[in-house]
């Protein structure tokens, strides 16, 4: 009996506790999405070709990308060596 009051209690925690892991969840995946970088690296690139930017604006764009791509790949490999320690 003690264990249904329980669940009826804790239930709207518990809920609550699950939303906020699953948004916790996409938001790491959508910010550690290597794919959509190299997706605007290219779309970078084509607008450098089609004479839409500049070479320094594509230089600084370049540059930012890859470091927020070297960035993704660091987390990944020290949230992979945290995990591995577990």
């Amino acid at each position: 009996m003690a264990f249904i009051v329980d669940d009826i209690l804790l239930g709207p925690i518990k809920f609550v506790k699950w939303i906020g892991e699953k948004l916790n969840e996409a938001a790491e995946q959508e910010m550690t999405d290597e794919s959509a970088v190299r997706e605007r690296l290219l779309e970078l690139q084509m607008r450098y070709e089609l004479d839409e930017i500049t070479k320094e604006e594509y230089r600084k764009g370049e540059e930012r990308l890859m470091t927020r791509l070297e960035s993704i790949r660091k987390y990944k490999e020290e949230k992979e060596a945290r995990r591995s320690d577990l």
